[in-house]
């Protein structure tokens, strides 16, 4: 496997998290601030794996009341059921609306769960020094990146409905305590992406090569 003769972390620069500028850590120093903006420097980012891994068992935590409670209720002429996740998907593929309820599925359950099974392959990878594929492993953490936000269209198409669909007795629609639940599942896998720091995959090699 072909290696740079010098990384940066063996040259001394780190960058910043806050404005990314790439510096000169101080030799000597346990502490080092960026010029720009004044954040402390650290050549990765602090208990990357610890508060990952607390932040994705949170989200995993959080994902089985999110399915479980309903999300939303649809009232007719005054009577209506809760929907989860799940039924909410059957009852529109039964409506025909296989469009959006492929829609709802995949934002919905394809991505929480893909993204969590992604955050967890690549933290035991990590945890294991595995030197398998590192750069197949990056750009899976980037697409988890780039698709993540995608679970948030089940939240706005929640605030839509209700926002869109208030006809009084006729028909209405009222979220659910699911959505909530789902929402922070979300947001928690969102901030566990951000915690990891995909530097660690490379560092076992560097360190093995090195």
């Amino acid at each position: 496997m072909s290696r740079p003769t010098l990384t940066a972390r063996q040259a001394g620069l780190a960058s910043c998290h806050t404005c990314h500028l790439v510096v000169k850590k101080p030799q000597g120093h346990d502490k080092a601030h960026c010029p720009r903006c004044h954040s402390p420097i650290h050549s990765r980012k602090v208990d990357s794996l610890s508060r990952t891994w607390a932040l994705v068992v949170a989200a995993v935590i959080l994902y089985i009341p999110a399915n479980l409670y309903p999300v939303m209720t649809v009232s007719k002429l005054g009577s209506g059921d809760p929907s989860t996740i799940i039924s909410g998907v059957m009852h529109l593929i039964h409506s025909g609306m296989w469009p959006l309820a492929l829609i709802v599925f995949v934002a919905s359950i394809v991505v929480p769960v893909g993204k969590l099974a992604i955050l967890i392959y690549l933290l035991l990878s990590v945890h294991y020094r595995s030197f398998r594929k590192p750069k197949d492993r990056t750009v899976l953490f980037r697409l988890l990146e780039l698709f993540g936000h995608w679970s948030m269209v089940d939240v706005f198409l929640v605030s839509i409905l209700v926002a869109l669909v208030d006809l009084g007795f006729l028909a209405t629609i009222e979220p659910g305590v699911g959505v909530l639940y789902f929402g922070a599942v979300v947001i928690t896998t969102l901030f566990a992406s951000r915690a990891f720091d995909p530097r660690l995959i490379w560092d076992v090699i560097d360190d093995d090569l090195g």
